[in-house]
């Protein structure tokens, strides 16, 4: 038509379909870790490895010192817990007049039973109640030991001190009444000898038990502790001791044993 501007419309949709240029491929290129950034990576990864194991095995020995410190069951223990009162550094002497360190006993649950050498009626039914607890532990009573705290000068009769060093885990130990006072404390109203107290591994002293105690209700006591520190607390001290002593003399017997 004339005066009318005419358009191609395969020429305008040409645009549309115009194949696109042609563009260079682009890369990103990263850079490769340095060897000493790998081997920090290493040593942390390491690192918190190492930790993870330490916080799973300390686990159950944070769980008992927890147990047996903070929680206390106070309402279910027979004897008194008392404030944990470390052993003084005392030096005394074995009947056969051996110096010996107070502390050099420590490493083992002690029953430690204190009174004159001449242990009247009410001291060898202490120290038999001694012996019967260690053994009525059965297997834990290689984590036991007792001791007799003899303070005076008086003589232990001849008998009883067979009788006590044939015993396995008996320790005989002299000191001044003045000095075991200022560390074990009995109940009101009551004498230094009248009770049975009991030490822990640490060489701390942390319960005493009742004027004539109930042998079966002591037992049950002790078998909490021994449960409460199952998982710090291994026997061995008397076994290092008794390996050391075949070791420099193989015919010494445990009786020979200081």
């Amino acid at each position: 038509m004339s005066g009318s501007k005419s358009s191609d419309p395969a020429a305008a949709e040409a645009p549309r379909h115009a194949a696109p240029a042609d563009e260079p491929l682009g890369l990103v290129v990263h850079s490769l870790p340095s060897p000493g950034d790998v081997v920090v990576r290493q040593r942390a990864t390491g690192r918190i490895k190492m930790l993870l194991v330490l916080a799973v095995c300390a686990a159950p020995v944070i769980a008992s010192y927890f147990t047996f410190y903070v929680v206390r069951p106070t309402g279910t223990a027979y004897g008194t817990l008392v404030s944990p009162l470390a052993m003084p550094a005392l030096e005394g002497r074995t009947l056969a007049g051996a110096p010996q360190a107070l502390r050099g006993l420590a490493g083992q649950w002690l029953l430690v039973a204190v009174d004159s050498g001449a242990c009247a009626a009410a001291c060898e039914k202490r120290l038999f109640m001694q012996r019967q607890l260690r053994e009525m532990t059965g297997r834990e009573r290689d984590r036991i030991d007792k001791l007799w705290l003899v303070v005076d000068d008086a003589p232990v009769t001849p008998a009883l001190r067979q009788a006590l060093e044939a015993t396995p885990g008996m320790n005989i130990l002299r000191l001044p009444r003045e000095a075991v006072a200022a560390w074990l404390k009995p109940a009101p109203g009551q004498a230094l000898e009248d009770h049975l107290y009991i030490v822990d591994p640490h060489g701390q002293w942390m319960m005493r038990q009742p004027v004539d105690a109930d042998p079966a209700k002591v037992k049950r006591d002790i078998e909490r502790l021994l449960r409460a520190s199952a998982g710090w607390d291994q026997p061995g001290r008397q076994a290092l001791i008794g390996a050391a002593a075949a070791a420099a003399d193989p015919a010494m017997g445990p009786a020979s044993r200081p």
